[in-house]
């Protein structure tokens, strides 16, 4: 694949209009189209390219032809230090929305290097979803989950600060327990990131108000 094509490529992927593309680099759109055509940017350009897409400068400068096609073996934990920072660049953070992968979904989505993270999911006050890992295009790693708001109090706001503090040992959603004001926020899971399964919930001046129920592991 070349420059061109991955730019079209991440473009579209990140649910961008080349007017849109154009807006974010302070270029005019016949400049993208250009890009996509077969000329190749500046390297500045390209640097705001690669962090806006998410991917390495080397990935998206480099034919894939170019490229030692032979899978890389997996780095222990590595994955598991990419999913914790997708999940503090996309949901919890209000960063990384894309185009809807689905009729009606939200999706997000975090590229670095070789990984692909996407987390798409329907509804609002109640809603189900899944989060998923790529590595080299191959599925890596994905959690199912299905939550609904209880009653009056529930905080979006308050969900995504815990999401945030997703630990390592565990990194599916929240820590066990994360309090502010008069929000607690409790995480339960059986097992580790390879298989498991667990429930969220969080009170508001002890009520509970909201809860989630997940699972999911390793596909390698």
């Amino acid at each position: 694949m070349t420059v061109n094509e991955k730019i079209k490529k991440y473009r579209e992927q990140a649910g961008y209009s080349q007017e849109t593309l154009a807006q974010k680099m302070s270029v005019s759109r016949q400049t993208v189209t250009k890009w996509e055509a077969g000329t190749i940017p500046q390297i500045d350009y390209l640097i705001q390219l690669s962090d806006l897409f998410g991917i390495t400068l080397d990935h998206l400068v480099r034919e894939d032809d170019c490229i030692k096609q032979e899978k890389q073996p997996l780095v222990k934990n590595d994955w598991i230090d990419f999913l914790i920072k997708a999940k503090q660049h996309t949901y919890a953070a209000k960063m990384g929305k894309v185009a809807s992968s689905r009729i009606a979904s939200s999706d997000y989505q975090f590229n670095e290097g070789d990984y692909m993270y996407l987390d798409s999911f329907l509804g609002s006050e109640k809603f189900s979803g899944t989060e998923a890992i790529w590595f080299q295009e191959q599925p890596l790693w994905s959690m199912n989950y299905y939550g609904y708001v209880l009653g009056a109090g529930f905080s979006g706001d308050f969900l995504k600060e815990s999401l945030m503090r997703v630990p390592y040992d565990q990194p599916f959603r929240g820590p066990q327990l994360y309090q502010l004001g008069d929000y607690t926020y409790h995480c339960h899971a059986d097992g580790d990131a390879h298989c498991f399964y667990g429930k969220e919930e969080i009170f508001f001046k002890d009520k509970l108000v909201y809860e989630l129920y997940f699972h999911g592991g390793d596909l390698y």
